[in-house]
Protein backbone atom coordinates (compact mmCIF):
# COMPACT_ATOMS: atom_id res chain seq x y z
CA UNK A 1 0.00 0.00 0.00
CA UNK A 2 1.24 3.81 -1.08
CA UNK A 3 0.95 7.22 1.23
CA UNK A 4 -1.67 8.93 -0.20
CA UNK A 5 -4.73 10.93 0.59
CA UNK A 6 -6.48 8.32 -2.11
CA UNK A 7 -5.14 5.66 -0.09
CA UNK A 8 -6.65 6.67 3.19
CA UNK A 9 -9.61 7.71 1.25
CA UNK A 10 -9.89 3.89 0.23
CA UNK A 11 -9.17 2.78 3.70
CA UNK A 12 -11.46 5.38 5.20
CA UNK A 13 -14.37 4.16 3.27
CA UNK A 14 -14.12 0.40 3.59
CA UNK A 15 -13.68 0.78 7.10
CA UNK A 16 -17.02 2.95 7.66
CA UNK A 17 -18.64 0.42 5.18
CA UNK A 18 -17.35 -2.24 7.74
CA UNK A 19 -18.55 -0.93 10.67
CA UNK A 20 -22.06 0.17 9.27
CA UNK A 21 -22.43 -3.49 8.25
CA UNK A 22 -21.14 -5.43 11.99
CA UNK A 23 -22.33 -2.83 14.30
CA UNK A 24 -25.80 -2.44 13.17
CA UNK A 25 -27.38 -4.46 16.34
CA UNK A 26 -25.06 -2.86 18.44
CA UNK A 27 -26.51 0.72 17.31
CA UNK A 28 -30.05 -0.98 18.14
CA UNK A 29 -28.94 -1.91 21.34
CA UNK A 30 -27.19 1.46 22.20
CA UNK A 31 -30.34 3.52 20.46
CA UNK A 32 -32.97 1.45 23.23
CA UNK A 33 -31.12 2.52 25.90
CA UNK A 34 -31.07 5.85 25.57
CA UNK A 35 -34.42 6.35 23.94
CA UNK A 36 -36.20 4.83 27.26
CA UNK A 37 -33.54 7.36 29.22
CA UNK A 38 -35.12 10.24 26.92
CA UNK A 39 -38.85 9.32 27.80
CA UNK A 40 -37.46 8.49 31.50
CA UNK A 41 -36.78 12.51 31.40
CA UNK A 42 -32.97 11.22 31.53
CA UNK A 43 -29.44 13.06 30.23
CA UNK A 44 -27.14 11.67 27.85
CA UNK A 45 -24.14 12.05 29.39
CA UNK A 46 -20.79 11.77 26.65
CA UNK A 47 -17.27 11.36 28.28
CA UNK A 48 -13.96 11.01 25.99
CA UNK A 49 -10.37 12.22 26.57
CA UNK A 50 -7.44 12.51 24.39
CA UNK A 51 -8.82 12.69 20.76
CA UNK A 52 -11.62 10.53 21.98
CA UNK A 53 -12.99 13.83 23.03
CA UNK A 54 -14.34 14.71 19.78
CA UNK A 55 -16.77 11.89 20.30
CA UNK A 56 -18.32 13.77 23.28
CA UNK A 57 -18.36 16.56 21.24
CA UNK A 58 -20.50 15.11 18.22
CA UNK A 59 -23.02 14.04 20.88
CA UNK A 60 -23.66 17.02 22.89
CA UNK A 61 -24.44 20.45 22.09
CA UNK A 62 -24.87 20.40 18.29
CA UNK A 63 -26.70 21.00 15.36
CA UNK A 64 -29.05 17.92 15.03
CA UNK A 65 -28.41 16.42 18.01
CA UNK A 66 -30.46 15.46 20.66
CA UNK A 67 -31.22 18.83 23.65
CA UNK A 68 -30.77 16.77 26.20
CA UNK A 69 -27.13 15.88 26.42
CA UNK A 70 -24.15 16.90 28.69
CA UNK A 71 -20.30 16.75 27.61
CA UNK A 72 -18.03 15.75 30.54
CA UNK A 73 -14.33 16.60 29.99
CA UNK A 74 -10.89 16.22 31.93
CA UNK A 75 -10.66 19.93 32.14
CA UNK A 76 -14.12 20.21 34.33
CA UNK A 77 -11.75 19.64 37.14
CA UNK A 78 -10.34 22.89 36.73
CA UNK A 79 -13.48 25.34 35.21
CA UNK A 80 -15.93 23.54 37.29
CA UNK A 81 -13.69 22.27 40.53
CA UNK A 82 -11.69 24.97 40.79
CA UNK A 83 -8.55 23.10 40.66
CA UNK A 84 -5.20 24.30 39.31
CA UNK A 85 -4.56 24.74 35.75
CA UNK A 86 -1.41 22.69 35.61
CA UNK A 87 -3.64 19.59 37.12
CA UNK A 88 -4.34 18.82 33.15
CA UNK A 89 -1.58 17.29 31.25
CA UNK A 90 -1.33 13.99 28.94
CA UNK A 91 -1.22 11.45 31.60
CA UNK A 92 -3.89 13.17 33.44
CA UNK A 93 -6.28 10.46 31.83
CA UNK A 94 -4.51 7.70 33.61
CA UNK A 95 -5.26 8.25 37.10
CA UNK A 96 -8.47 6.68 38.15
CA UNK A 97 -9.25 9.31 41.31
CA UNK A 98 -10.09 12.23 38.71
CA UNK A 99 -12.77 10.09 37.78
CA UNK A 100 -14.46 10.57 41.50
CA UNK A 101 -14.25 14.28 40.66
CA UNK A 102 -15.84 14.59 37.31
CA UNK A 103 -18.66 12.03 38.27
CA UNK A 104 -19.30 14.35 41.66
CA UNK A 105 -19.06 17.65 39.24
CA UNK A 106 -21.82 16.18 36.92
CA UNK A 107 -25.13 17.11 37.17
CA UNK A 108 -26.45 13.62 37.31
CA UNK A 109 -29.76 12.06 37.84
CA UNK A 110 -30.57 8.84 38.23
CA UNK A 111 -32.61 8.54 34.86
CA UNK A 112 -29.59 9.64 33.01
CA UNK A 113 -27.56 7.39 30.42
CA UNK A 114 -23.89 8.10 29.34
CA UNK A 115 -21.63 7.40 26.73
CA UNK A 116 -18.11 6.95 27.04
CA UNK A 117 -15.45 6.71 24.28
CA UNK A 118 -12.31 5.79 24.65
CA UNK A 119 -9.95 3.80 21.50
CA UNK A 120 -7.67 1.88 23.57
CA UNK A 121 -10.40 1.45 26.46
CA UNK A 122 -7.80 0.68 29.11
CA UNK A 123 -7.11 4.33 30.40
CA UNK A 124 -7.68 4.77 34.50
CA UNK A 125 -9.18 7.54 34.74
CA UNK A 126 -11.99 5.96 32.13
CA UNK A 127 -12.55 2.33 33.29
CA UNK A 128 -12.97 4.11 36.92
CA UNK A 129 -15.55 6.59 35.39
CA UNK A 130 -17.15 3.43 34.14
CA UNK A 131 -17.10 1.61 37.52
CA UNK A 132 -18.80 4.37 39.23
CA UNK A 133 -21.27 4.67 36.36
CA UNK A 134 -22.29 1.26 36.94
CA UNK A 135 -22.46 1.31 40.81
CA UNK A 136 -24.81 3.83 40.21
CA UNK A 137 -27.51 2.12 38.35
CA UNK A 138 -26.82 4.32 34.82
CA UNK A 139 -27.01 3.12 31.52
CA UNK A 140 -23.71 2.63 29.86
CA UNK A 141 -22.80 2.79 25.79
CA UNK A 142 -19.08 2.23 24.92
CA UNK A 143 -17.14 3.03 22.11
CA UNK A 144 -13.59 1.37 21.77
CA UNK A 145 -11.49 0.11 19.40
CA UNK A 146 -12.19 -4.19 19.86
CA UNK A 147 -8.69 -4.78 18.36
CA UNK A 148 -6.52 -2.14 19.75
CA UNK A 149 -7.96 -2.81 23.32
CA UNK A 150 -7.76 -6.90 22.91
CA UNK A 151 -4.11 -6.16 22.80
CA UNK A 152 -3.62 -3.55 25.73
CA UNK A 153 -3.19 -4.30 29.46
CA UNK A 154 -5.78 -2.42 31.48
CA UNK A 155 -4.10 0.39 33.20
CA UNK A 156 -6.76 0.50 35.55
CA UNK A 157 -6.10 -1.31 39.35
CA UNK A 158 -8.84 -4.34 39.12
CA UNK A 159 -7.61 -5.20 35.54
CA UNK A 160 -10.42 -4.05 33.65
CA UNK A 161 -11.14 -2.53 30.42
CA UNK A 162 -14.02 0.15 29.43
CA UNK A 163 -15.36 -2.47 27.21
CA UNK A 164 -15.87 -4.86 30.59
CA UNK A 165 -18.07 -2.40 32.13
CA UNK A 166 -20.58 -1.07 29.21
CA UNK A 167 -24.43 -2.13 28.68
CA UNK A 168 -23.50 -1.89 24.91
CA UNK A 169 -20.24 -2.19 23.54
CA UNK A 170 -19.60 -0.33 19.80
CA UNK A 171 -16.29 -1.29 17.81
CA UNK A 172 -15.18 1.61 16.18
CA UNK A 173 -13.05 -0.67 13.92
CA UNK A 174 -9.58 1.13 14.18
CA UNK A 175 -7.12 -1.20 13.62
CA UNK A 176 -3.94 -1.10 16.61
CA UNK A 177 -2.50 2.04 17.14
CA UNK A 178 -5.64 3.75 14.98
CA UNK A 179 -3.36 4.80 12.41
CA UNK A 180 -3.90 3.10 8.94
CA UNK A 181 -1.28 3.23 6.14
CA UNK A 182 1.92 1.62 7.08
CA UNK A 183 5.17 3.93 6.53
CA UNK A 184 8.88 2.59 4.97
CA UNK A 185 10.75 1.95 8.59
CA UNK A 186 7.84 1.54 10.59
CA UNK A 187 4.68 3.51 12.49
CA UNK A 188 1.69 4.81 10.45
CA UNK A 189 -0.27 7.61 8.86
CA UNK A 190 -4.12 8.40 8.68
CA UNK A 191 -6.02 7.61 12.17
CA UNK A 192 -9.83 6.68 11.19
CA UNK A 193 -11.44 6.23 14.76
CA UNK A 194 -12.45 9.59 15.29
CA UNK A 195 -14.61 9.36 12.03
CA UNK A 196 -16.14 5.62 12.42
CA UNK A 197 -16.70 6.90 16.42
CA UNK A 198 -18.63 10.15 14.79
CA UNK A 199 -20.60 7.77 12.32
CA UNK A 200 -21.70 5.03 15.41
CA UNK A 201 -22.52 8.54 17.77
CA UNK A 202 -24.82 9.85 13.96
CA UNK A 203 -26.02 6.76 13.63
CA UNK A 204 -27.34 6.26 17.25
CA UNK A 205 -29.14 9.51 17.62
CA UNK A 206 -30.83 9.18 14.52
CA UNK A 207 -32.10 5.75 15.59
CA UNK A 208 -32.88 7.12 18.97
CA UNK A 209 -34.76 10.17 17.11
CA UNK A 210 -36.65 7.36 14.92
CA UNK A 211 -37.71 5.62 18.20
CA UNK A 212 -39.15 8.18 19.72
CA UNK A 213 -41.50 9.27 16.15
CA UNK A 214 -41.91 5.72 16.30
CA UNK A 215 -43.96 6.42 19.20
CA UNK A 216 -45.34 9.46 18.38
CA UNK A 217 -43.08 11.66 20.17
CA UNK A 218 -41.49 14.75 19.51
CA UNK A 219 -37.45 14.28 19.73
CA UNK A 220 -35.78 17.23 21.58
CA UNK A 221 -33.41 17.98 18.37
CA UNK A 222 -31.21 21.00 17.95
CA UNK A 223 -31.45 23.37 15.04
CA UNK A 224 -28.50 25.36 14.18
CA UNK A 225 -28.12 28.72 16.21
CA UNK A 226 -27.02 29.52 12.65
CA UNK A 227 -30.18 29.89 10.83
CA UNK A 228 -33.35 31.93 11.54
CA UNK A 229 -34.72 31.09 14.94
CA UNK A 230 -32.24 28.42 16.02
CA UNK A 231 -31.48 30.34 18.96
CA UNK A 232 -35.06 30.77 20.14
CA UNK A 233 -35.80 26.78 19.34
CA UNK A 234 -32.93 25.44 21.11
CA UNK A 235 -33.30 27.94 24.08
CA UNK A 236 -36.58 26.85 24.69
CA UNK A 237 -36.08 23.23 24.63
CA UNK A 238 -33.03 23.75 26.97
CA UNK A 239 -34.85 25.23 29.21
CA UNK A 240 -36.54 21.88 30.32
CA UNK A 241 -33.35 20.42 31.12
CA UNK A 242 -32.04 23.76 33.34
CA UNK A 243 -29.20 23.13 35.37
CA UNK A 244 -28.71 19.63 33.78
CA UNK A 245 -26.57 20.05 30.70
CA UNK A 246 -23.62 22.44 30.34
CA UNK A 247 -22.57 24.09 27.00
CA UNK A 248 -19.37 26.10 26.26
CA UNK A 249 -17.38 24.43 28.63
Amino acid sequence: MTVSAEDYLAVVTETIGRVAASQREAVGRAADLIADAVRADGVVHAFGTGHSEALAMEIAGRAGGLVPTNRIALRDLVLLGGEPADRLGPLLERDPAVAHRLYELAPVRPSDVFVLASNSGVNGAMVEFATLVKQHGHGLVAITSAQHSGRMTSRHPSGHKLADLADVVLDNGAPYGDATLPLPGGGAVGAVSSITAALLAQQVTVEVVARLLAAGERPPVYLSANIPDGDEHNAALEARYAGRIRRGS
